[in-house]
C-alpha cells in the first residue's frame, strides 16, 4: 500500500461546494506555473526537481557524506534561512530526538551543529567549546557568499580549521554548496579548490531543501535521501491534476485563502510531535517570505501541543477570533509506551491502565480540535501514515506547491522577498559598509589614494617611454607592487583563540 499524506477540512466549516468556486482560478494558476517553468530565469525549478534532479550530483553527495562520516565527529552546517532550516527540519524529524546527545557508538554518524544563523558571540564561542579537539568538517551553504551571518561564521570557522589542520588538510574538510558560476563563495571555492555542490539557479532558498542545499547534511546524518526524493516524486505526480476537486494540495491553498478573506489572518501550524519543531520553523519561512508582501498575507506561526496548550491554549480558545490552525497528525507512532497499574492511584491515572501513550496523545489532539472549532478557530488537519523519509518528502513538496498556489491566489509573487533587504541596508550603513565590495569608508579612501598614486606613476612612465632602462626598472617595480597587493596566504601557526 502506498503511504500517503491526506487533507481533512471538515473542522473548517467550509464545504466542497464553497471551495469549488475557486476551481477555474486554480486551473489558470496551475497552467501558468507549469508554463513558466520552461523559462530558466523563473524560480520554479523545484516544481519538477523530484524527477529532474542531477543524478551524478546525488551520487557525489552520497560519496561526500560517507567521507564526512568516516573522518569527522562533527559536521558544521553554515547557513541561514532556507540554507539550513530545511535540512534541520528533516534531520530532527527522522532521527533520534536527542541525536546530538547520543554517544558516538550509538549515533554512528557525526553530530550536526548549525552556525551562521545568528550573530551572537556567545553562540559562536559555545560552539567552539563544544567542538573542542574533535575532528570536524564544514558544509557552508550560500548562493552569494556575502549574506552576513553565514559569511562571518565561515570566515571564523575556516580560520579555526586552517589553524587546526593546516591549509592542505582543511581544504579536504570544507564542502561548499553555492551557485554554479558566480558569487563570492564560488570564487573562494575555486581559489581554494574546495569540493563544491550546486544550488540550482532557478530554485530559491526556501524551496531548496530537496536540492544539495539540504541533501548533504541530511545524508551525513544517515537518512536515506533516495527515499526522501521518492516521496517528493510521488507528490509531484499526484498533484499534477489541475482539478481542484481531486487535488488536496490545492484545496489547502484555497481553504487558507478563504479563511484569510474571512478575517482569519493568522495560521498556527500545530504538531503533537516534538520531532517536528524545525519542520514548523521551515514552514514559517516558506509561507512568511512567500506571502508577506504588498500589505497582504497570512501571518504564519507555530505551536507544539500539548506543551503550548499550557501557555497559548487560553488565548487560542477564547482570545481574538482571527486565528485558524493547521494540525499535522502522524497516524502511526514509531514507538509506544503503555501505562501501568498503580495500587495507590494517588495521581488518579488508573483509568488509563493498558492504554498506550500514543493513544492518549491522539485523544488529546481530537479533544483540542473539537474545543477550538467550537471556540471559533477552524482546523485543517494533514495526516501522514508514518513519519518516515517517503512521507516527509511528500509533505515537503505538498507545502511548497501549496505555497506557490496560495501566494498566486493572494495576488503576490511567492518567489521573491524584497522586504528582507531593508534591514540589511540599514545594518550595512550603521556598520560603515559602502558599495565598494564590502570595504569600510576608510578602506575605500585608502584604495582611492593608492589608485591615484598609481595613475601618477603611469603618467610619469609615459613621459619617459624613450628611456628603455627606466622603463625596465618601472616594470620590475610594478611586478613587486602586484606581489604586495596580492600576498600568498600564509600557513596558520595553530596558535590563537580558535586553535583547539
Amino acid at each position: 500500500m502506498i503511504q500517503n499524506v491526506k487533507l481533512d477540512f471538515k473542522h473548517t466549516n467550509i464545504t466542497e461546494k464553497d471551495f469549488m468556486e475557486y476551481a477555474d482560478e486554480v486551473v489558470v494558476a496551475h497552467e501558468e506555473l507549469h508554463k513558466k517553468i520552461k523559462d530558466k530565469n523563473e524560480p520554479l525549478g523545484w516544481l519538477e526537481w523530484p524527477t529532474k534532479y542531477d543524478k551524478k550530483e546525488l551520487e557525489k553527495i552520497k560519496k561526500a557524506a560517507k567521507k564526512i562520516q568516516s573522518d569527522s565527529e562533527v559536521l558544521l552546517v553554515i547557513g541561514i534561512g532556507g540554507s539550513y532550516l530545511g535540512a534541520r527540519a528533516v534531520i530532527e524529524a527522522l532521527n533520534h530526538t536527542f541525536y546530538n546527545y547520543l554517544p558516538k557508538e550509538q549515533r554512528k554518524t557525526p553530530q550536526i551543529i548549525y552556525v551562521g544563523n545568528n550573530l551572537s558571540p556567545n553562540y559562536i564561542s559555545d560552539v567552539i567549546d563544544l567542538i573542542g579537539t574533535r575532528d570536524i568538517s564544514i558544509n557552508v551553504i550560500s548562493k552569494s557568499g556575502t549574506t552576513t551571518e553565514p559569511a562571518i561564521a565561515f570566515r571564523m570557522f575556516r580560520e579555526l580549521m586552517e589553524n587546526k589542520y593546516g591549509l592542505k588538510e582543511a581544504k579536504k574538510r570544507i564542502y561548499v554548496t553555492t551557485d554554479k558560476k558566480e558569487g563570492a563563495l564560488k570564487q573562494i571555492a575555486n581559489q581554494e579548490d574546495y569540493t563544491t555542490f550546486v544550488i540550482p539557479s532557478n530554485i530559491g532558498g526556501r524551496y531548496s531543501v530537496l536540492t544539495p542545499v539540504g541533501l548533504l547534511p541530511i545524508a551525513v546524518s544517515g537518512i536515506n535521501i533516495d527515499k526522501l526524493l521518492e516521496g517528493a516524486r510521488f507528490a509531484q505526480e499526484k498533484y499534477l491534476d489541475s482539478n481542484l476537486k481531486y487535488n488536496d494540495c490545492y484545496k489547502y491553498a484555497v481553504i487558507r485563502n478563504m479563511l484569510y478573506r474571512n478575517q482569519k489572518g493568522i495560521e498556527i501550524l500545530v504538531s503533537y510531535e516534538p520531532k517536528l519543531h524545525y519542520l514548523i520553523e521551515w514552514w514559517k519561512q516558506l509561507f512568511g517570505e512567500s506571502e508577506g508582501k504588498n500589505g497582504k498575507g497570512i501571518y504564519p506561526t507555530g505551536a507544539e501541543f500539548t506543551t503550548d496548550l499550557h501557555s497559548l491554549g487560553q488565548y487560542i480558545q477564547e482570545g481574538r477570533r482571527f486565528l485558524f490552525e493547521t494540525t499535522i497528525n502522524i497516524k502511526e507512532s514509531a514507538t509506544d509506551i503503555k501505562i501501568n497499574q498503580d495500587e495507590d492511584n494517588l495521581d488518579e491515572l488508573n483509568y488509563l491502565v493498558n492504554k498506550g501513550l500514543d493513544e492518549v496523545n491522539k485523544k488529546a489532539m481530537e479533544g483540542v480540535i473539537k474545543a477550538h472549532e467550537e471556540g471559533g478557530v477552524p482546523n485543517i488537519v494533514i495526516t501522514m501514515d508514518k513519519l518516515n523519509e517517503y512521507n516527509l518528502g511528500h509533505l515537503i513538496y505538498f507545502f511548497e506547491l501549496a505555497c506557490a498556489m496560495s501566494g498566486t491566489l493572494l495576488g503576490v509573487n511567492p518567489f521573491n522577498q524584497p522586504g528582507v533587504e531593508k534591514y540589511k541596508a540599514n545594518m550595512f550603513e550603521l556598520l560603515g559598509k559602502t558599495k565598494n565590495n564590502g570595504q569600510t569608508k576608510k578602506e575605500a579612501k585608502t584604495k582611492k589614494t593608492s589608485e591615484k598614486n598609481q595613475d601618477t606613476n603611469k603618467l610619469g612612465k609615459r613621459k619617459k617611454e624613450s628611456e628603455p632602462e627606466v622603463e625596465k626598472v618601472n616594470k620590475e617595480d610594478k611586478t613587486k607592487e602586484k606581489k604586495v597587493e596580492k600576498p600568498a596566504r600564509k600557513k596558520k601557526t595553530g596558535k590563537g583563540k580558535h586553535a583547539e
